[in-house]
Protein backbone atom coordinates (compact mmCIF):
# COMPACT_ATOMS: atom_id res chain seq x y z
CA UNK A 1 0.00 0.00 0.00
CA UNK A 2 1.21 3.52 -0.83
CA UNK A 3 0.58 5.61 2.28
CA UNK A 4 0.90 9.40 2.53
CA UNK A 5 1.01 10.87 6.04
CA UNK A 6 0.70 14.59 6.75
CA UNK A 7 2.36 16.08 9.85
CA UNK A 8 1.06 19.56 10.79
CA UNK A 9 3.90 20.53 13.14
CA UNK A 10 7.53 21.28 12.37
CA UNK A 11 9.68 18.14 12.26
CA UNK A 12 12.66 19.90 13.88
CA UNK A 13 10.78 20.69 17.12
CA UNK A 14 10.10 17.43 18.99
CA UNK A 15 6.55 16.78 20.14
CA UNK A 16 4.08 13.98 20.75
CA UNK A 17 2.36 14.24 17.36
CA UNK A 18 5.68 14.20 15.49
CA UNK A 19 6.88 11.17 17.46
CA UNK A 20 3.59 9.37 16.81
CA UNK A 21 3.83 10.02 13.06
CA UNK A 22 7.49 8.97 12.96
CA UNK A 23 6.81 5.70 14.74
CA UNK A 24 3.68 5.03 12.68
CA UNK A 25 5.59 5.56 9.44
CA UNK A 26 8.43 3.28 10.53
CA UNK A 27 5.97 0.61 11.68
CA UNK A 28 4.32 0.52 8.25
CA UNK A 29 7.67 0.61 6.43
CA UNK A 30 8.70 -2.38 8.51
CA UNK A 31 5.61 -4.20 7.22
CA UNK A 32 6.66 -3.52 3.62
CA UNK A 33 4.37 -0.58 2.80
CA UNK A 34 5.58 2.50 0.89
CA UNK A 35 5.28 5.54 3.16
CA UNK A 36 5.92 9.24 2.60
CA UNK A 37 5.50 11.87 5.31
CA UNK A 38 4.97 15.53 4.42
CA UNK A 39 6.04 17.87 7.23
CA UNK A 40 7.24 21.44 7.81
CA UNK A 41 10.99 21.56 8.38
CA UNK A 42 13.80 24.10 8.32
CA UNK A 43 16.29 23.76 5.48
CA UNK A 44 19.07 22.49 7.74
CA UNK A 45 16.93 19.88 9.52
CA UNK A 46 18.22 16.31 8.97
CA UNK A 47 15.24 14.28 7.77
CA UNK A 48 14.65 10.54 7.54
CA UNK A 49 14.45 9.30 3.93
CA UNK A 50 10.67 8.95 4.12
CA UNK A 51 10.05 12.60 5.14
CA UNK A 52 9.47 15.32 2.53
CA UNK A 53 9.91 18.93 3.65
CA UNK A 54 7.07 21.35 2.94
CA UNK A 55 9.26 24.30 3.88
CA UNK A 56 9.88 26.36 6.97
CA UNK A 57 7.26 26.69 9.68
CA UNK A 58 6.25 29.73 11.73
CA UNK A 59 5.31 29.78 15.43
CA UNK A 60 1.56 30.12 16.06
CA UNK A 61 -0.29 30.02 19.43
CA UNK A 62 -2.39 26.84 19.32
CA UNK A 63 -4.21 24.79 22.00
CA UNK A 64 -2.45 26.44 24.94
CA UNK A 65 0.98 26.05 23.42
CA UNK A 66 3.04 27.45 20.56
CA UNK A 67 2.99 25.23 17.48
CA UNK A 68 5.26 25.65 14.47
CA UNK A 69 2.93 25.43 11.46
CA UNK A 70 3.15 25.82 7.71
CA UNK A 71 0.50 27.55 5.59
CA UNK A 72 0.23 29.70 2.46
CA UNK A 73 0.40 29.61 -1.34
CA UNK A 74 3.89 28.09 -1.49
CA UNK A 75 2.90 25.41 1.00
CA UNK A 76 -0.24 24.64 -1.01
CA UNK A 77 1.86 24.19 -4.16
CA UNK A 78 4.18 21.78 -2.34
CA UNK A 79 1.18 19.82 -1.06
CA UNK A 80 -0.20 19.45 -4.59
CA UNK A 81 3.21 18.33 -5.92
CA UNK A 82 3.60 15.78 -3.11
CA UNK A 83 0.12 14.38 -3.81
CA UNK A 84 0.79 14.19 -7.54
CA UNK A 85 4.14 12.44 -7.15
CA UNK A 86 2.96 10.11 -4.38
CA UNK A 87 -0.12 8.61 -6.10
CA UNK A 88 -1.16 7.37 -2.65
CA UNK A 89 -3.69 4.63 -1.99
CA UNK A 90 -4.61 6.39 1.25
CA UNK A 91 -3.74 9.76 2.80
CA UNK A 92 -3.54 10.06 6.58
CA UNK A 93 -3.82 13.61 7.87
CA UNK A 94 -3.05 14.47 11.48
CA UNK A 95 -4.84 17.47 13.03
CA UNK A 96 -6.75 18.44 9.87
CA UNK A 97 -8.31 21.45 11.62
CA UNK A 98 -5.00 23.13 12.44
CA UNK A 99 -4.00 26.00 10.10
CA UNK A 100 -1.24 23.96 8.52
CA UNK A 101 -0.51 21.26 5.96
CA UNK A 102 -3.39 19.02 7.02
CA UNK A 103 -6.05 21.51 6.04
CA UNK A 104 -4.26 22.29 2.76
CA UNK A 105 -4.10 18.58 1.99
CA UNK A 106 -7.80 18.12 2.77
CA UNK A 107 -8.62 20.80 0.23
CA UNK A 108 -6.32 19.40 -2.47
CA UNK A 109 -6.55 15.62 -2.07
CA UNK A 110 -8.73 13.15 -3.90
CA UNK A 111 -9.38 9.56 -2.87
CA UNK A 112 -9.49 7.93 0.58
CA UNK A 113 -8.55 10.28 3.44
CA UNK A 114 -8.11 9.22 7.08
CA UNK A 115 -7.81 11.93 9.72
CA UNK A 116 -6.48 11.65 13.26
CA UNK A 117 -7.58 14.21 15.85
CA UNK A 118 -5.13 14.71 18.72
CA UNK A 119 -6.50 17.87 20.32
CA UNK A 120 -8.54 17.89 23.52
CA UNK A 121 -9.93 21.37 24.08
CA UNK A 122 -13.56 21.56 25.26
CA UNK A 123 -13.64 25.38 25.05
CA UNK A 124 -12.22 25.96 21.57
CA UNK A 125 -14.01 29.08 20.34
CA UNK A 126 -11.61 29.23 17.41
CA UNK A 127 -12.65 25.78 16.22
CA UNK A 128 -16.33 26.71 16.48
CA UNK A 129 -15.77 29.98 14.61
CA UNK A 130 -13.83 28.20 11.87
CA UNK A 131 -16.42 25.48 11.33
CA UNK A 132 -17.82 26.99 8.11
CA UNK A 133 -14.30 27.17 6.65
CA UNK A 134 -13.44 23.65 7.74
CA UNK A 135 -16.70 21.98 6.74
CA UNK A 136 -15.95 21.51 3.04
CA UNK A 137 -12.57 19.98 3.82
CA UNK A 138 -13.86 17.74 6.60
CA UNK A 139 -16.61 16.34 4.38
CA UNK A 140 -13.89 14.77 2.21
CA UNK A 141 -12.57 12.67 5.11
CA UNK A 142 -13.42 8.97 4.75
CA UNK A 143 -12.65 7.92 8.34
CA UNK A 144 -11.86 9.72 11.57
CA UNK A 145 -9.61 8.57 14.40
CA UNK A 146 -9.32 10.20 17.84
CA UNK A 147 -6.37 9.38 20.08
CA UNK A 148 -8.54 9.39 23.21
CA UNK A 149 -12.12 9.68 24.32
CA UNK A 150 -11.44 13.33 25.16
CA UNK A 151 -10.11 14.11 21.70
CA UNK A 152 -13.20 12.37 20.31
CA UNK A 153 -15.43 14.49 22.53
CA UNK A 154 -13.76 17.69 21.28
CA UNK A 155 -14.40 16.59 17.70
CA UNK A 156 -18.04 15.71 18.32
CA UNK A 157 -18.84 18.89 20.24
CA UNK A 158 -17.16 21.30 17.83
CA UNK A 159 -17.37 19.72 14.39
CA UNK A 160 -20.04 17.02 14.59
CA UNK A 161 -19.66 13.50 13.34
CA UNK A 162 -17.79 10.84 15.27
CA UNK A 163 -14.49 8.96 15.35
CA UNK A 164 -13.07 5.61 16.34
CA UNK A 165 -10.73 5.86 19.32
CA UNK A 166 -7.24 4.46 18.63
CA UNK A 167 -4.59 5.60 21.12
CA UNK A 168 -1.10 6.79 20.34
CA UNK A 169 1.37 3.97 19.97
CA UNK A 170 4.66 3.19 21.68
CA UNK A 171 7.38 0.64 21.04
CA UNK A 172 7.00 -0.90 24.49
CA UNK A 173 9.98 -3.23 24.18
CA UNK A 174 12.30 -0.35 23.21
CA UNK A 175 11.71 1.22 26.63
CA UNK A 176 11.49 -2.05 28.54
CA UNK A 177 14.91 -3.29 27.43
CA UNK A 178 16.81 -0.01 27.96
CA UNK A 179 19.78 -0.13 30.33
CA UNK A 180 19.54 2.12 33.40
CA UNK A 181 22.28 4.71 33.95
CA UNK A 182 23.78 4.52 37.45
CA UNK A 183 24.16 8.32 37.72
CA UNK A 184 20.40 8.69 37.28
CA UNK A 185 19.53 6.16 39.98
CA UNK A 186 19.08 6.60 43.72
CA UNK A 187 15.83 8.18 44.98
CA UNK A 188 15.37 10.18 41.78
CA UNK A 189 12.22 11.91 40.58
CA UNK A 190 11.97 12.42 36.83
CA UNK A 191 10.28 15.03 34.63
CA UNK A 192 10.40 15.30 30.83
CA UNK A 193 8.89 18.25 28.99
CA UNK A 194 9.34 21.77 27.72
CA UNK A 195 10.55 23.74 30.74
CA UNK A 196 9.04 27.06 29.70
CA UNK A 197 5.60 25.77 28.71
CA UNK A 198 3.41 26.29 31.80
CA UNK A 199 0.83 23.63 30.91
CA UNK A 200 3.53 20.95 31.19
CA UNK A 201 3.38 21.69 34.91
CA UNK A 202 7.01 22.09 35.97
CA UNK A 203 6.14 25.15 38.14
CA UNK A 204 3.71 22.96 40.11
CA UNK A 205 6.44 20.39 40.69
CA UNK A 206 8.86 23.13 41.75
CA UNK A 207 6.36 24.38 44.32
CA UNK A 208 6.08 20.84 45.69
CA UNK A 209 9.82 20.16 45.75
CA UNK A 210 10.79 21.86 49.06
CA UNK A 211 8.17 19.81 50.92
CA UNK A 212 9.36 16.61 49.21
CA UNK A 213 13.00 17.28 50.06
CA UNK A 214 12.17 18.19 53.66
CA UNK A 215 10.74 14.69 54.11
CA UNK A 216 13.21 12.93 51.79
CA UNK A 217 16.51 14.86 52.00
CA UNK A 218 18.30 12.28 49.84
CA UNK A 219 15.94 12.74 46.90
CA UNK A 220 16.68 14.79 43.79
CA UNK A 221 14.83 15.94 40.71
CA UNK A 222 16.09 15.23 37.17
CA UNK A 223 14.61 17.43 34.45
CA UNK A 224 14.94 16.66 30.72
CA UNK A 225 13.79 19.22 28.18
CA UNK A 226 14.59 22.58 26.66
CA UNK A 227 13.93 25.95 28.27
CA UNK A 228 15.28 28.53 30.68
CA UNK A 229 16.83 26.52 33.49
CA UNK A 230 17.64 29.50 35.71
CA UNK A 231 14.08 30.76 35.54
CA UNK A 232 12.75 27.29 36.31
CA UNK A 233 14.51 27.20 39.73
CA UNK A 234 14.15 30.91 40.52
CA UNK A 235 11.27 30.29 42.94
CA UNK A 236 13.17 27.64 44.92
CA UNK A 237 15.10 28.38 48.11
CA UNK A 238 18.83 28.59 47.35
CA UNK A 239 19.65 25.52 49.42
CA UNK A 240 17.22 23.39 47.38
CA UNK A 241 18.40 24.33 43.89
CA UNK A 242 21.36 21.98 44.01
CA UNK A 243 18.91 19.07 44.24
CA UNK A 244 17.64 19.82 40.71
CA UNK A 245 19.69 18.57 37.77
CA UNK A 246 18.90 19.72 34.23
CA UNK A 247 19.81 17.32 31.45
CA UNK A 248 18.68 19.43 28.49
CA UNK A 249 17.33 17.73 25.39
CA UNK A 250 18.01 14.01 25.43
CA UNK A 251 17.95 11.41 22.65
CA UNK A 252 15.30 8.71 22.37
CA UNK A 253 17.80 6.19 23.68
CA UNK A 254 18.65 8.35 26.70
CA UNK A 255 14.95 9.01 27.34
CA UNK A 256 14.38 5.27 27.60
CA UNK A 257 17.40 4.90 29.91
CA UNK A 258 16.21 7.89 31.95
CA UNK A 259 12.78 6.32 32.49
CA UNK A 260 14.37 2.98 33.36
CA UNK A 261 16.60 4.63 35.97
CA UNK A 262 14.33 6.87 38.04
CA UNK A 263 12.36 5.87 41.12
CA UNK A 264 9.30 7.97 40.28
CA UNK A 265 8.07 9.74 37.17
CA UNK A 266 5.94 12.83 37.85
CA UNK A 267 3.60 14.29 35.22
CA UNK A 268 2.26 17.56 36.73
CA UNK A 269 0.63 18.77 33.47
CA UNK A 270 -2.14 21.29 34.06
CA UNK A 271 -4.29 20.98 30.90
CA UNK A 272 -4.51 20.75 27.14
CA UNK A 273 -3.58 17.05 27.06
CA UNK A 274 -5.62 14.70 24.90
CA UNK A 275 -3.62 11.57 25.67
CA UNK A 276 -0.34 11.46 27.62
CA UNK A 277 2.27 9.62 25.59
CA UNK A 278 4.96 10.24 28.22
CA UNK A 279 2.91 8.23 30.73
CA UNK A 280 2.84 5.29 28.33
CA UNK A 281 6.59 5.58 27.77
CA UNK A 282 7.23 5.71 31.51
CA UNK A 283 5.07 2.64 32.16
CA UNK A 284 6.82 0.84 29.28
CA UNK A 285 10.16 1.48 30.99
CA UNK A 286 8.84 0.30 34.34
CA UNK A 287 8.82 3.72 36.02
CA UNK A 288 6.13 4.20 38.68
CA UNK A 289 3.95 7.12 37.56
CA UNK A 290 2.43 9.96 39.59
CA UNK A 291 0.27 12.26 37.44
CA UNK A 292 -2.22 15.09 37.74
CA UNK A 293 -5.80 13.94 37.48
CA UNK A 294 -6.49 15.29 33.99
CA UNK A 295 -9.25 13.30 32.29
CA UNK A 296 -6.87 12.00 29.61
CA UNK A 297 -4.28 10.95 32.20
CA UNK A 298 -6.91 9.15 34.29
CA UNK A 299 -7.86 7.14 31.22
CA UNK A 300 -4.27 6.29 30.24
CA UNK A 301 -3.54 5.18 33.82
CA UNK A 302 -6.61 2.90 33.89
CA UNK A 303 -8.53 5.07 36.35
CA UNK A 304 -5.54 5.17 38.69
CA UNK A 305 -4.86 1.41 38.73
CA UNK A 306 -1.66 1.66 36.65
CA UNK A 307 -0.34 4.85 38.28
CA UNK A 308 -1.21 7.25 41.08
CA UNK A 309 -3.03 10.56 40.64
CA UNK A 310 -3.10 13.88 42.49
CA UNK A 311 -5.40 16.89 42.24
CA UNK A 312 -4.45 19.05 39.29
CA UNK A 313 -2.28 22.09 40.20
CA UNK A 314 -2.28 21.09 43.91
CA UNK A 315 1.42 21.21 44.83
CA UNK A 316 0.78 19.99 48.39
CA UNK A 317 -1.12 16.94 47.11
CA UNK A 318 1.71 16.22 44.68
CA UNK A 319 4.30 16.49 47.45
CA UNK A 320 2.36 14.24 49.84
CA UNK A 321 1.90 11.55 47.18
CA UNK A 322 5.56 11.72 46.09
CA UNK A 323 6.84 11.43 49.69
CA UNK A 324 4.57 8.46 50.33
CA UNK A 325 5.68 6.66 47.17
CA UNK A 326 9.38 7.32 47.69
CA UNK A 327 9.06 5.80 51.17
CA UNK A 328 7.19 2.72 49.93
CA UNK A 329 9.25 0.43 47.63
CA UNK A 330 6.53 -2.22 47.68
CA UNK A 331 3.94 0.20 46.33
CA UNK A 332 6.32 1.35 43.61
CA UNK A 333 6.97 -2.27 42.64
CA UNK A 334 3.22 -2.85 42.45
CA UNK A 335 2.81 0.16 40.16
CA UNK A 336 5.65 -1.09 37.94
CA UNK A 337 3.95 -4.46 37.59
CA UNK A 338 0.52 -3.03 36.87
CA UNK A 339 1.87 -0.40 34.49
CA UNK A 340 3.95 -2.91 32.55
CA UNK A 341 0.90 -5.14 32.03
CA UNK A 342 -1.50 -2.29 31.19
CA UNK A 343 0.81 -0.61 28.69
CA UNK A 344 0.76 -3.53 26.25
CA UNK A 345 -2.52 -2.24 24.80
CA UNK A 346 -0.57 0.80 23.51
CA UNK A 347 2.14 -1.20 21.73
CA UNK A 348 2.50 -0.62 17.99
CA UNK A 349 1.66 -4.27 17.33
CA UNK A 350 -1.88 -3.43 18.47
CA UNK A 351 -2.20 0.24 17.56
CA UNK A 352 -0.62 -0.11 14.12
CA UNK A 353 -2.84 -3.06 13.24
CA UNK A 354 -5.93 -1.06 14.21
CA UNK A 355 -4.89 1.90 12.04
CA UNK A 356 -4.09 -0.40 9.12
CA UNK A 357 -7.59 -1.86 9.43
CA UNK A 358 -9.00 1.65 9.01
CA UNK A 359 -6.86 2.14 5.90
CA UNK A 360 -8.04 -1.16 4.44
CA UNK A 361 -11.66 -0.29 5.13
CA UNK A 362 -11.57 3.10 3.41
CA UNK A 363 -9.55 1.86 0.42
CA UNK A 364 -11.91 -1.08 -0.05
CA UNK A 365 -14.85 1.31 0.14
CA UNK A 366 -13.29 3.62 -2.43
CA UNK A 367 -12.60 0.68 -4.75
CA UNK A 368 -16.21 -0.48 -4.44
CA UNK A 369 -17.52 3.00 -5.27
CA UNK A 370 -15.18 3.25 -8.26
CA UNK A 371 -16.31 -0.16 -9.52
CA UNK A 372 -19.95 0.84 -9.12
CA UNK A 373 -19.31 4.07 -11.03
CA UNK A 374 -17.63 2.14 -13.84
CA UNK A 375 -20.56 -0.27 -14.02
CA UNK A 376 -23.07 2.59 -14.09
CA UNK A 377 -21.07 4.32 -16.81
CA UNK A 378 -20.95 1.17 -18.90
CA UNK A 379 -24.68 0.61 -18.48
CA UNK A 380 -25.29 4.20 -19.52
CA UNK A 381 -23.21 3.77 -22.67
CA UNK A 382 -25.14 0.62 -23.50
CA UNK A 383 -28.43 2.42 -22.97
CA UNK A 384 -29.36 0.29 -19.98
CA UNK A 385 -29.78 3.15 -17.49
CA UNK A 386 -33.20 4.80 -17.37
CA UNK A 387 -34.05 8.22 -15.95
Amino acid sequence: MRIGIVCPYSWDVPGGVQFHIRDLAEYFIGLGHEVSVLAPADDDTPLPPYVVSAGRAVPVPYNGSVARLNFGFLSAARVRRWLHEGRFDVIHIHEPTSPSLGLLTCWAAQGPIVATFHTSNPRSRAMIAAYSILQAALEKISARIAVSEYARRTLVEHLGGDAVVIPNGVDVDFFARAEPRPEWQGETIGFIGRIDEPRKGLPVLMRALPKILAARPGARLLVAGRGDEEEAVASLPAEVRSRVEFLGMISDEDKARFLRSIDLYVAPNTGGESFGIILVEAMSAGAPVLASDLDAFVQVLDQGKAGELFANEDADALADAAVRLLADPARRAELRERGSAHVRRFDWATVGADILSVYETVTAGAAAVAADDRTTGLRARLGLVRD
